[in-house]
């Protein structure tokens, strides 16, 4: 028996675009551009890394990034442009909690999820900074080594986000500088399917778990579509139903994804060091360079 709060969304599938390129993405107030790798301009001692408390990154990161959500979080680390005598930040590094303490302990089974692996689930430079600055991130990892931390993890997703009304909010992530600062590839994630909202933003199925099983975080979740025009839950209504019903009226759409692409970085002083870390998944390769076939259309 079907249950009354498994009716479908309208379901079709995202393209996905080429993951390795040459060109850099960057952010500003949500807006993309592009910078060329091989455009240079990157001076390191022009810039600072240093950590970042919780409010000036959550503000930076929702600003800038297309998701306009800061996530769970352990470490913030900033990037600085300091040629001009001030520090002006330009960027901002993320990692902490993913969903399930298994993202990390698939591909990293030795290390302690959360204190010795962890997640890189927010990764933003302004448009301002030059098409090299991604050596930020390799200056990101000597800080966390150097507070213990031996594996990040991170995803690439390919597929590009439209609003309802077909703006792309967001082009997919090419992911160049995982390829370039020789990550492993660990192959594709689960595969799934997503609700969009329509303004090309995802609504987790994290996020709707809080609202069917009233867990914490859940009136915040609500509230994301009541602001899109739901109906407020009636008192004693089941929140399963709601949510359903609160999906169909905000216009969301139910996608195809073929899962991101999983990048594993193994950290340490020493090659040796590195390779003493075990990896729980097989290594890919070579590295993911065409887009997958267009689905057909329906």
């Amino acid at each position: 028996m079907t249950s009354p709060a498994q009716h479908p969304l309208p379901l079709r599938d995202l393209p996905e675009i080429v993951h390795v390129s040459p060109w850099c993405q960057r952010w500003r107030e949500g807006t993309h551009s592009w910078r060329h790798a091989h455009d240079g301009g990157f001076t390191a001692d022009h810039f600072d890394v240093a950590p970042l408390d919780e409010t000036q990154a959550a503000h930076f990161v929702r600003t800038h990034h297309y998701s306009a959500s800061y996530p769970a979080a352990t470490r913030r680390l900033a990037l600085y442009e300091t040629s001009s005598g001030a520090r002006r930040l330009c960027g901002v590094a993320v990692f902490g909690v993913p969903a399930s303490p298994a993202v990390l302990t698939k591909p990293l089974p030795q290390l302690r999820p959360y204190h010795e692996s962890v997640l890189c689930s927010r990764f933003v430079l302004l448009d301002e900074c030059p098409g090299n600055a991604e050596s930020f991130l390799a200056r990101c990892f000597d800080a966390l080594l150097q507070s213990g931390v031996r594996g990040v993890v991170t995803f690439a997703d390919p597929v590009p986000r439209r609003s309802a009304a077909g703006a792309l909010v967001m082009p997919g992530h090419v992911g160049t500088i995982y390829a370039a600062t020789n990550a492993v590839y660990a192959g594709r994630a689960t595969a799934r399917t997503v609700k969009l909202l329509p303004d090309g933003t995802v609504f987790h199925e994290r996020t709707a778990q809080k609202i069917r099983r009233q867990e914490q975080g859940c009136a915040y979740a609500a509230a994301q579509l009541i602001a899109l025009g739901a109906p407020r839950p009636r008192p004693g209504c089941d929140p399963a139903v709601w949510l359903r019903d609160a999906l169909a009226a905000v216009g969301a759409r139910t996608l195809r994804h073929r899962g991101a692409h999983r990048f594993v970085y193994r950290l340490g002083r020493t090659r040796r060091e590195r390779k003493e870390i075990e990896l729980g998944l097989p290594v890919r390769w070579p590295y993911p360079k065409r887009r997958d076939a267009e689905p057909s259309p329906p």
